[in-house]
């Protein structure tokens, strides 16, 4: 039997890790069930998408919100928005759930936190839910009426100018002119950055996806392009190598294989274990751009809805990922860091100097301001 003031769970072990709140909500009505997490808001408000998902229990979804909204404090930070980071979960079945009122009563719940989550499009998330949830809710993004369009379209260009940072830190190029590149996935984020890849000349493209209409899709962009076997991308010598797909791919099996001299490209925790497989890189000599920093371009496009769309001010934003990533760089090889760990240095930096910069008084407008009607 528990003593008074003992708890069961470990819930309020997270904040001593620096998680500033975790919310448990549900909705009788609907099924409406899930967890959000806030990691930290001290430099604006925080923002991470809704994953929907049928977790095995409720420990599991617990274990995946926080860490997932630890990693969008470090990705907003690092990209230079003036956010903190969260993450919302909805547990049950996507298929069997969903539905107007479902998503509507999700977003009245998300309006009920009054400014301090805003969130949006994840796994098992689509346009239509975050449409439905627009009508109650001032804090979801990805909804027509704000006219943002599609994330796709910035994370393409983040992760091109990623790349170009890469080569000129690798080679001192200033193209990819004679590059080499092996495309893991090539679904819609690789082939809106087909336009950009085409002003360059390549020397050739390898390639791999599991689904049948992409494959036929990148073929008709890059018709020389060579499609290999998933299992063999791993072990195809090239310049770039450029996981678009699933996490945790580099990993024990993975990287003995690697024949790349770069890795850049818009999949999300791509490093398995960080501590382990970000080493192994290192030993390569292999120029690792962090996941979270070269694929920002979603967020930004999150981040210019939340303040009021201008088309070219995100766009702007989003090529700055070029210097982060060049800031990374030197932060790496003057503190003799690996590019992982300087990614979170200069996240934490950043916030720490904001901080510090807010430290006088000055009367002035709101930090930040909704763009809502």
């Amino acid at each position: 039997m528990a003593k008074k003031n003992e708890f069961s769970n470990e819930v309020f072990s997270y904040t001593n890790e620096g998680f500033e709140q975790i919310i448990y909500f549900h909705n009788k009505e609907t099924g409406l069930k899930g967890i959000t997490c806030v990691h930290d808001t001290r430099l604006g408000p925080s923002c991470g998408g809704t994953r929907f998902y049928n977790y095995e229990s409720e420990e599991e979804a617990l274990y995946d919100v926080t860490r997932l909204a630890k990693g969008m404090t470090y990705k907003n930070a690092a990209a230079g928005l003036d956010i903190g980071g969260c993450k919302n979960v909805i547990i049950g079945d996507p298929k069997k759930l969903k539905d107007e009122a479902f998503m509507r009563s999700y977003g009245r719940y998300i309006q009920s936190l009054g400014g301090r989550v805003y969130t949006g499009q994840d796994m098992n998330m689509t346009l239509k839910d975050c449409e439905y949830m627009d009508r109650e809710t001032d804090y979801v993004s990805g909804v027509l009426r704000k006219g943002a369009g599609s994330t796709t379209i910035l994370t393409a260009k983040g992760t091109y100018v990623g790349m170009l940072a890469a080569v000129k830190e690798k080679f001192g190029k200033d193209n990819l002119n004679d590059m080499t590149i092996a495309f893991q996935g090539v679904g819609s984020v690789v082939q809106e950055m087909a336009k950009y890849i085409k002003e360059n000349d390549v020397r050739r493209i390898y390639f791999t996806d599991i689904d049948e209409e992409r494959i036929k899709q990148f073929k008709a962009i890059f018709p020389l392009a060579v499609y290999v076997e998933p299992d063999e991308i791993y072990a195809k010598k090239c310049d770039i190598f450029s996981p678009n797909a699933i996490g945790a791919i580099l990993n024990d099996d993975t990287i003995p294989k690697l024949r790349t001299s770069i890795i850049a490209g818009a999949a999300n925790n791509v490093l398995k274990d960080e501590d382990k497989h970000g080493p192994m890189l290192e030993e390569k000599d292999i120029l690792y751009c962090p996941d979270f920093v070269i694929n920002a371009g979603g967020v930004i496009n999150v981040y210019h809805e939340m303040i009021g769309y201008h088309e070219k001010s995100a766009i702007q934003t989003t090529e700055s990922i070029y210097d982060r990533l060049t800031e990374i760089f030197k932060i790496s090889k003057e503190e003799n860091r690996p590019t992982y760990k300087a990614a979170n240095i200069l996240a934490e930096r950043r916030i720490e100097k904001n901080l510090k910069m807010r430290g006088d008084y000055v009367k002035s407008r709101p930090r930040f301001q909704w763009n809502i009607e």
